[in-house]
């Protein structure tokens, strides 16, 4: 490990237990203000029993704030590079902090005839906590992920494997240096001297780890192999054993499988579970309360947008306003979907195709507010009406479906959830002409068998980001 990356992985953490340490500060000096000092605060909730001196509560904070950082360490939210998104470590605050202020609350009451705590400035604590945190870890990741941007503390690696995932991980490490990797080049271990993985770098075969570990002082190695072959796995540990190195093994298909296999006992007659359905009741009531709220929300606050497009869609184009066409969704059921006409009428005489980039068909403004998924936003009413949910695997036509059904491995299993505005393959790139078809119906899977609230919102604000910074259409 170099010495850059050695400081890096002190100094970041430490770096975010000082921003943490100053916004849990921070947060009791504003409560204090708000509740206290704040006119129309007070004018709310007119202070009753005298104000009591900020020094109470500025010691309560340093007392405190030992024991809500080892809350945090105790949930792992000081580790290095932390390749998360920060509405990931939004949910993961509000438990620290509500198990802090449980702390909090039990010394006060240990406390009480010594100081006249508030009730309501405890609460505004919360808040405000969970607030400045979640605004200074933003700012913090900001801030690593920038220096691994410029190359600054990034650790070796190099990918054992040759397949479809192996190139994925290069090519995605290799453009993503925020996840604080320099990918250095692959392994083999066909014994051929071929190079399997096109435009990429090939470091050698299996017997040469140990020596280019050592050479190009690699960190970690990116294993992505078959299933069947641990003959492979056993060999690396033994060519390499004494040797600090990190392995990190991406599963395929039978694994992913195999990992998800739970055993569930039926009058003392136990079953494995190999395929279980995505959302419960409760679940899907959750998720349909969600898609109502926010639909709702995100069409009264974009109305004036929703206006405006459809201004400029009749004023650029003769045809109608909105695009229907059937789509297939939840069980294989098909209904009319609603976009914005981004398209000439006729964009579709000499049969179904895909959009493009760079598709001639596009009228005048259309290419415009594809690119930047404007024409997405009538689906919101498809929302409204149950059809569609505002995060799920993109609807497809039958046409298409027919086609790939066959060649993509597990296509049909999209149809167990709703299809949705947009997915989790969207905001990982895999979208439009550019990416293969395998490659987004793998994210959507994963996106039905691991969803939560959580996971939505993630998606939702991804996509945002994803809209104003995206060079690609969805």
């Amino acid at each position: 490990m170099s010495n850059k990356s050695s400081k890096i992985e002190l100094y970041i953490p430490l770096l975010t237990i000082i921003v943490d340490a100053i916004a849990i500060f921070a947060a009791f000096l504003f409560s204090y203000y708000i509740r206290f000092d704040f006119a129309p605060f007070a004018k709310l909730f007119p202070v009753t029993k005298g104000v009591p001196e900020p020094v109470g509560y500025i010691e309560f904070a340093l007392i405190i704030i030992p024991i809500w950082l080892l809350v945090f360490h105790s949930r792992k939210m000081y580790r290095i590079r932390r390749n998360v998104f920060v509405l990931d470590e939004l949910f993961v605050i509000i438990k620290c902090v509500t198990i802090g202020m449980l702390f909090a609350m039990g010394l006060v009451f240990l406390l009480k005839g010594d100081f006249p705590y508030s009730r309501l400035v405890f609460a505004l604590i919360w808040i405000n906590s969970i607030i400045l945190i979640t605004i200074g870890r933003y700012f913090t990741l900001k801030f690593e992920k920038n220096l691994y941007n410029k190359g600054v503390g990034l650790n070796k690696a190099a990918i054992l494997g040759t397949n479809e995932m192996a190139e994925n991980i290069y090519e995605r490490f290799s453009k993503d240096k925020f996840t604080g990797y320099d990918v250095l080049g692959y392994f083999d271990y066909e014994h051929s001297g071929e190079n399997f993985i096109e435009g990429k770098l090939r470091l050698g075969e299996l017997k040469d780890i140990p020596d280019k570990i050592r050479e190009l002082n690699i960190d970690k190695i990116f294993i992505s192999i078959p299933s069947s072959r641990h003959d492979i796995l056993e060999e690396l540990f033994r060519i390499c054993e004494g040797i600090n190195i990190e392995f990190m093994y991406t599963p395929d298909f039978v694994d992913m499988i195999t990992s998800r296999l739970k055993i569930e006992e039926v009058d003392g007659i136990p079953f494995m579970k190999l395929k279980k359905i995505p959302m419960n009741a409760w679940n899907r009531l959750m998720k349909r309360t969600f898609d109502i709220v926010f639909s709702l929300l995100f069409i009264f606050i974009l109305s004036p947008v929703l206006l405006i497009i459809s201004i400029l869609v009749k004023a650029t184009s003769k045809g109608p306003l909105f695009y229907r066409q059937e789509r297939v969704g939840l069980d294989g059921k098909k209904f009319m979907i609603l976009k914005f006409r981004s398209m000439r009428v006729d964009a579709e005489k000499g049969g179904p195709q895909m959009a493009k980039r760079d598709d001639d068909r596009y009228t005048p403004i259309g290419e415009f507010i594809r690119k930047y998924s404007l024409d997405e936003l009538p689906q919101f009413f498809n929302v409204l009406g149950g059809n569609m949910s505002i995060v799920g695997p993109r609807p497809e036509r039958e046409y298409f479906i027919n086609s790939m059904k066959e060649s993509i491995k597990r296509y049909l299993e999209r149809h167990r959830v709703k299809c949705g505005i947009t997915g989790w393959a969207q905001v990982n790139g895999a979208r439009g002409s550019d990416s293969s078809m395998q490659k987004r119906i793998d994210y959507d899977i994963y996106y039905i068998e691991n969803w939560s609230i959580a996971f939505d919102l993630k998606i939702i604000f991804k996509t945002l980001k994803e809209v104003f910074f995206s060079e690609r259409a969805f």
